[in-house]
């Protein structure tokens, strides 16, 4: 019968050394680990954050401190323009003329019944589109001059 391992039988044993794991940070910040390293006369080591904890930054003169809504308020228009009260009247006028409610009317213009109803509020922006297809469906003049 062979022999399944040519030459001689040897142990291939290699010592093995087991390790403790590394403190985690966490555990190392830990009140009770800092007392206990303080008491045994471990050296600790303690550091202070530069601004931890507040959301302000440094007042220098290299860089000069700014404000995002004074940011947002010089580069934007203060308010968009809205639908004016002409339009408004004129759009609910016509529509009521016609005897249509604003689901109505806004199912024949294609778009929601919060467009209408934010038109006839003066909420909406005006647009376009909107105003021109509105003035196909009610008959009635919204854009441009009213010849007064």
């Amino acid at each position: 019968m062979p022999n399944r391992f040519p030459g001689a039988m040897t142990q291939d044993w290699d010592t093995v050394v087991l390790h403790k794991s590394k403190p985690r940070a966490q555990d190392l910040r830990d009140p009770k680990a800092v007392n206990r390293a303080l008491r045994s006369g471990a050296v600790v080591q303690t550091v202070k954050k530069f601004d931890a904890g507040s959301n302000k930054k440094c007042s220098s003169a290299a860089m000069p401190v700014v404000n995002a809504r004074k940011l947002d308020e010089g580069t934007e228009p203060a308010a968009l323009e809205r639908v004016p009260a002409e339009v408004r009247q004129a759009i609910q006028k016509a529509r009521l003329e016609k005897k249509m409610s604003q689901a109505e009317l806004a199912k024949l213009i294609n778009e929601p019944p919060k467009v209408v109803q934010e038109y006839e509020n003066g909420k909406a922006v005006p647009n376009q589109a909107v105003l021109a297809k509105m003035e196909r469906v009610l008959g009635v003049k919204l854009r441009g001059k009213t010849g007064k």
